[in-house]
């Protein structure tokens, strides 16, 4: 059993508290990924699940046991770094067969080990280079590599694409969903601040927040009904509009949010305002405009290949069924009919 299971887990550093209460049950085969802003404690809790950081108070169950002191070499995970972490003196093989010659596995069954892994990343013939001769990508399938060779009932991805190229971050995130479909039974947790790395890999998403859990869901459930304003604000990109005055007054509400791709721009709309800058990227545009209802100007999403300006006059218009309403506390309004918007 590869399930993991954290108990009212809390971690403090002097007086200062990064992990608060956090309890979570994780099943076998699952792929959770931990996002949040920086320092908000995904790193901190993906660590002490590791074994790397002491837990100051609660509980860590992985297969049913209590791990919560248990060494790191006996807990049956295996850790892939932002870093690589590879000892640059070695070969490929020799960098995947290490922990396995240190665990004092046999010859052949270590050769085994290294080939299944290096196949399965397609990394077989690069076994004889060393990393200084590997890309950047090529690296991080070796760091994944050798993580699989220890046959671990919990993978931990550390950050693993940030060090990569736009390119190669998607090659290797497709190279991840693959190792997760082979490794069915393998419980993987991986920490990101990437939305699209969060949105394409999870199963289910755990959103952290100044070491609280804000949410926990599958990716479209947090997408779709978001528990908060802070979730609210950053799953999705570009991240959802928030107004404040009159236009959430009407609705019962003291934040009214609105994605950019539900927020339609047109010569003309329910809302006037001016472009201020236009992003072109192909299949889609997003437009920033100014308006008289934020501070801040509002981004619409709309079809690649727009030709909206800067200083042109535009109007934009909000899909009345697919706002957000929240109180003072950055909750959810929940109510039984809307005001027009």
């Amino acid at each position: 059993m590869a399930t993991v299971e954290l108990r009212n887990v809390c971690k403090k550093f002097g007086t200062h508290q990064v992990i608060s209460d956090v309890s979570l049950a994780l099943e076998q085969g699952e792929f959770v990924v931990f996002v949040g802003p920086s320092g908000c404690g995904k790193s901190t809790l993906l660590r002490m699940i590791a074994g790397l950081e002491e837990i100051s108070s609660g509980e860590l169950r992985i297969g049913g046991q209590d791990v919560t002191d248990t060494l790191p070499a006996d807990r049956g995970v295996a850790m892939v770094f932002q870093s690589y972490a590879l000892y640059p003196h070695m070969s490929v093989f020799e960098n995947m067969a290490f922990g396995l010659e240190q665990a004092k596995l046999k010859k052949d069954a270590i050769r085994e080990r290294v080939m299944d892994a290096a196949r399965m990343l397609q990394i077989d013939g690069l076994l004889d280079r060393k990393p200084k001769a590997l890309s950047g990508g090529q690296r991080q399938r070796v760091a994944i590599g050798r993580a699989i060779t220890r046959d671990p009932r919990v993978f931990l991805f550390d950050e693993p694409l940030s060090n990569l190229d736009a390119a190669l971050r998607g090659e290797t995130r497709v190279e991840i969903a693959r190792l997760h479909a082979r490794l069915h039974d393998t419980t993987m947790i991986y920490v990101t601040h990437d939305q699209v790395e969060a949105m394409t890999l999870a199963d289910r998403i755990v959103v952290l927040n100044g070491g609280v859990v804000e949410q926990v869901g599958a990716p479209l459930d947090l997408y779709e009904r978001p528990a908060s304003q802070f979730v609210a604000g950053f799953i999705g990109s570009p991240r959802m509009n928030f107004l404040t005055g009159e236009i959430a007054a009407r609705h019962g509400a003291a934040t009214y949010g609105i994605r950019p791709e539900d927020l339609a721009i047109g010569d003309t709309g329910d809302w006037p305002g001016r472009v201020l800058l236009t992003e072109a990227l192909g299949a889609d545009t997003f437009v920033h405009v100014e308006t008289d209802l934020a501070p801040a100007p509002l981004v619409a999403r709309a079809p690649g290949r727009s030709t909206f300006r800067a200083g042109q006059p535009v109007g934009l218009t909000p899909d009345a069924g697919r706002i957000h309403l929240f109180d003072p506390a950055g909750r959810p309004v929940v109510t039984t009919e809307r005001a027009q918007a």
